[in-house]
Formats: C-alpha cells, sequence, structure tokens
C-alpha cells in the first residue's frame, strides 16, 4: 500500500501485534492539554458562533487531547490532556491551522501545541462472512460530508466519569484506567449507535494504531479492529431499521475483505473513503490482526 498524503501514522502495532485494553496506559496532565495563543481565541469564539448558526443542531462537549503515544515492549501509552469540541472546530479545522502548526513549531517545537487534537476513535467492522462495514455520510454532518467512512467518533470525559456535570470535570477527576476503559469501550458504542447492531455480536475491540488526518492538521484517531457475529446482510438489515446515530449517515456500503486489502489500488472508490477510513484501513493492512 502507498501512503496516501491525507493521512500519517503516529502509531502502528507490529504485523499481527494488535493491543488489547489491558496493554494500554494513560498519562492524564495539564501539561497535555493546548497551548493558548492569546490573538488566536477570540477568532474560536467567532468560527464556534458560525458553524453553530449554519448547523443549529451543534454542541460543545468534553473531549480528550492527544499530546503523544509511545509504544514500547508490547504497551502503549497514551499522554492525554483535556479540550473541547469548540477548540477542535476554531484550530484543527481552522483557516489558519497551518499558520498555528508553524507558530507551535516556533514556539515549542511542537506543531500540534496550539491545535485542540481530540481523539477520535474508528472501527474496522469484520462480519462473519468475511466483509467490512463502511458508511456514506451524511450531507449534514460537520466533517467529512458525503464522503465513505468506518463507524467511529470520539470517546468521551463524561462517560469516564461519574457524579461530575460534563462542564466541570477536570483533569483530577479522571482516573487512567476508567480513560482506557471509555476509550475502547466508545468504539463498541459507536457502532451500536451508527450501525444499529447489538452490542453482544461485537467482540472485544483491539487496537491497531493510530492515525492522523492531514486533512484536519494531524488530529489523530485510535483506529480498532472488531469482529462481528452477524453476516452483511444481517448487519445491513439492522442498519436500515435505524439507530441512534442513523442521521449521521445515509448509506451502508458492504466491501469484502480481499477487496478492502486492494483499496488503494483502486482510485476512484478510495479517492471516495474520508481520511479516518483510510487510516483504518491502513492500519488493517499493515497489522493484519488475527481473526479469531
Amino acid at each position: 500500500m502507498t501512503m496516501d498524503p491525507d493521512i500519517s501514522i503516529m502509531v502502528q502495532c507490529p504485523f499481527m501485534g494488535e493491543l488489547t485494553q489491558d496493554q494500554v496506559q494513560v498519562e492524564i496532565s495539564s501539561e497535555h492539554n493546548r497551548r493558548v495563543l492569546l490573538g488566536h481565541e477570540q477568532k474560536i469564539a467567532e468560527i464556534w458562533k458560525q458553524r453553530c448558526q449554519e448547523t443549529p443542531w451543534l454542541f460543545n462537549g468534553a473531549k480528550f487531547r492527544i499530546r503523544s503515544a509511545e509504544l514500547a515492549s508490547g504497551a502503549l501509552v497514551l499522554r492525554l490532556g483535556l479540550t473541547c469540541y469548540k477548540d477542535y472546530l476554531g484550530t484543527n479545522w481552522s483557516a489558519d491551522a497551518p499558520l498555528l502548526q508553524r507558530q507551535g513549531l516556533a514556539d515549542f517545537g511542537d506543531s500540534q501545541a496550539y491545535l485542540a487534537d481530540p481523539l477520535g476513535v474508528g472501527a474496522m467492522l469484520h462480519t462473519a462472512d468475511d466483509c467490512f462495514v463502511f458508511l456514506r455520510r451524511s450531507d449534514q454532518v460537520a466533517e467529512a460530508a458525503g464522503q465513505v467512512d468506518i463507524p467511529g467518533g470520539h470517546p468521551e470525559p463524561k462517560a469516564a466519569v461519574k457524579d461530575v456535570a460534563e462542564e466541570s470535570i477536570q483533569l483530577e477527576h479522571l482516573l487512567g484506567e476508567l480513560v482506557v476503559r471509555e476509550i475502547f469501550s466508545s468504539i463498541l458504542g459507536e457502532i451500536r449507535d451508527e450501525v444499529n447492531v447489538p452490542l453482544e455480536s461485537l467482540s472485544r475491540p483491539v487496537l491497531l494504531g493510530i492515525a492522523r488526518n492531514n486533512k484536519s492538521a494531524a488530529r489523530a484517531s485510535a483506529e480498532f479492529y472488531v469482529r462481528c457475529k452477524l453476516t452483511s446482510e444481517e448487519v445491513r438489515q439492522h442498519y436500515l431499521i435505524g439507530g441512534p446515530e442513523a442521521h449521521e449517515s445515509t448509506g451502508i456500503i458492504i466491501i469484502r475483505r480481499e477487496d478492502v486489502l486492494k483499496l488503494d489500488e483502486d482510485a476512484e472508490r478510495w479517492r471516495e473513503l474520508c481520511p479516518s477510513a483510510k487510516g483504518g484501513v491502513k492500519l488493517y493492512s499493515l497489522v493484519r490482526p488475527r481473526m479469531c
């Protein structure tokens, strides 16, 4: 597989060396939060106001910010802080994102220092009859409208704490092991909500690696592999009934595994994929997890 300029690989598990939940650790610290660039904060507020006018159902929410990830001795350490969706749209998706990256390099030697960089999750969902599940994104979503994606979203800090209002979540409320649990469980929830398949039909997710979306200023997404006990036709029928997040997509696309492994050789179909889907396909091809 060739490398597409839309994506880059931040972390790749070795061949047939996917990571389970107990092989991932999280370090939470304010040191991993976005740096504040005073001259850009007003722009973030203006961008958010405009986006909410264009898409009234947008809402701001807390997200985990990924600063770095280190894979060593069969374990992965994620260094995370806190950010929010408003800051994501106002930095990673801002027209000034390249300027922010250059300023981050100049000030801190880190191109991502001034960017929100919320950690995303995506799933290569493998059916019982050896196919993978993709979704055509709605024209109404804030990102990658109309493109083909894999099921995914964001792990939520509010799901990793109890009895704390989302707007009041602080780093001291977050325990590393609970954050890891939320990262792994969140992808199952996204599959359930977007594809409408029951959780009991899904295997425990394994992590393939982390890919960066260069269309959104190198925002990172953890890409998982998940087995489904249902056939592709059974998955399709569940999808057509509609789940809690059915509005985010307009159709389901089933692709056989052998064709997924050749996707980037099919230029037309590859161009239809948004960067998060390209990252998932790329990491699946590189890692080739054990199909158990």
